[in-house]
């Protein structure tokens, strides 16, 4: 196969790997290439076109989603037969094989930078389900695409993201008590403008807490005060004094099956005293649960305290952030006022969203592609504690970033500046703390499943590299 690849038929052409793609698909009409056969890997195949590896990637991609070519992960990339498809006309794909050579998020593709700021997902088949049910819906939208979404018109939607969310311990739900938003970003505003009273209100958040919600109290003008935590998320005592001297405080806000950044998990003992503190301050806890994807290891504040515990999720970190979806789901009674801070606010997602959201979270094939994506994510991790385990590294195999403690010698500023000139980028410690904040030397790493497992691999050695090379011994 190798004296059908010549680098001569790319010369002038731009972009290149539409060039490749466009190569690639005349070899198989002229029976070069066949059904079943093994295409050259990506660093081969680069080698001799003369081109970079994310090219050839980038390439394969487009291939693979366009179900020109199939990837098997240990395996290759191979030329798919176009009459073997699986049920609704989706790629059949086995559950151990995951496609991660994609190019995403414009976050890594044909340049130099490893973007590992946010967790992107793996494509384990929910991209081509997505692109297969807007297209259904562009032909004939159930929510129509001449008026304003209403509550009645979102009740599949309601009803799908109810089926989604089964298994979550979080109490009974019905359709009623979920209110859509554009993402969990959007969900933390709408709990956040349905509580809070007053002209300066309060909200307490984790020391090191996700930077979303000093942003929300920020847009609703409310004061953020931090509270100490230790290994197992907020102390409780800690609570109970920041309580004392802000009274004025209305809201606290935790993540307790996955802390971001620090990978934390606040065990069930833990839960229930701060239950006891939120009580007896009169706190609305508003857990945000956009990180998990995995099994809950405990159960939520809605169902510990029902009458004071709010529940937000999304679907960007288990199916995709593109979509901007979202839920929050409010304590007993309160379902009435969040729909109604929704409906005040933007009236409602896109008729058009409302019925990608009831087909996709209902799809039966769903669960299936989420499997496949998340066993991308622990392949990530995998690469990562096997470069860095050395490390005072923490990290969970279902979870998509990695808490990383860094050594004596090493300011968390400094190295992430050290990083970026090596072309990899992670988040220091104080992005999620407060200004004033003493943080710890401690770096957030994203898994990105645009990122190919041999780049992140590389990656993660150049920060070895770096990390027992201290600063006062390089240059940086």
């Amino acid at each position: 196969m190798d004296t059908i690849w010549s680098p001569d038929a790319l010369d002038g052409a731009k972009p290149k790997y539409k060039a490749v793609v466009t190569m690639i698909r005349d070899q198989i009409a002229l029976g070069s290439i066949q059904i079943g056969e093994k295409l050259p890997p990506v660093r081969e195949l680069a080698w001799q076109l003369k081109i970079t590896p994310g090219t050839v990637a980038r390439a394969y991609t487009v291939l693979t989603d366009s179900g020109v070519l199939q990837a098997e992960v240990g395996r290759g990339t191979f030329v798919a037969d176009p009459h073997h498809v699986m049920e609704d006309n989706l790629p059949s794909v086995p559950l151990n094989l995951i496609e991660v050579d994609s190019v995403p998020h414009n976050s890594s593709g044909e340049g130099n930078t490893v973007n590992l700021f946010s967790p992107h997902l793996p494509n384990g088949g929910q991209a081509e389900l997505i692109r297969k049910l807007l297209g259904e819906i562009a032909l004939d939208p159930p929510s129509g695409i001449m008026h304003y979404p209403s509550r009645p018109s979102a009740k599949p939607a309601r009803e799908a993201m109810v089926q989604w969310l089964q298994g979550a311990p979080i109490g009974p739900i019905d359709e009623g008590d979920i209110v859509l938003s554009h993402g969990g970003q959007n969900a933390i505003l709408l709990v956040f403008q349905t509580i809070l009273k007053g002209r300066r209100p309060t909200v307490f958040v984790e020391e090191l807490a996700y930077p979303g919600f000093r942003r929300a109290a920020e847009l609703v003008r409310a004061d953020v005060v931090s509270v100490a935590c230790d290994r197992d998320g907020i102390i409780p005592e800690a609570l109970a004094e920041a309580a004392e001297r802000h009274p004025e405080a209305q809201i606290l806000c935790t993540s307790p099956e996955v802390h971001s950044p620090t990978c934390g998990f606040t065990p069930m003992e833990r839960r229930h005293a701060l239950v006891e503190v939120a009580r007896k301050a009169d706190l609305q806890i508003v857990e945000d649960d956009c990180y998990r994807m995995g099994r809950a290891e405990g159960e939520g504040y809605r169902l510990l305290a029902p009458e004071r515990g709010w529940y937000l999720s999304s679907l960007s970190k288990s199916i995709t952030p593109a979509l901007r979806i979202g839920c929050a789901i409010g304590p007993r009674g309160m379902s009435g006022a969040l729909h109604r801070s929704a409906e005040h606010g933007f009236f409602g997602l896109a008729t058009p969203m409302i019925d990608l959201a009831a087909a996709l979270l209902s799809h039966p094939q769903l669960p299936e592609f989420m499997k496949r994506s998340r066993l991308g994510v622990e392949e990530y991790v995998k690469i990562a504690v096997n470069a860095l385990g050395g490390f005072d590294l923490r990290w969970r195999k279902d979870v998509p970033f990695l808490w990383l403690h860094l050594p004596q010698g090493w300011r968390a500023s400094a190295f992430c500046q050290a990083a970026e000139k090596q072309g990899i980028q992670i988040r220091a410690a104080e992005e999620f703390a407060s200004r004033d904040a003493q943080t710890p030397h401690a770096v957030r790493m994203a898994v990105n499943g645009g990122v190919s497992f041999g780049r992140f691999e590389k990656a993660m050695e150049c920060l070895r590299d770096l990390l027992e090379n201290p600063a006062e011994q390089i240059s940086v």
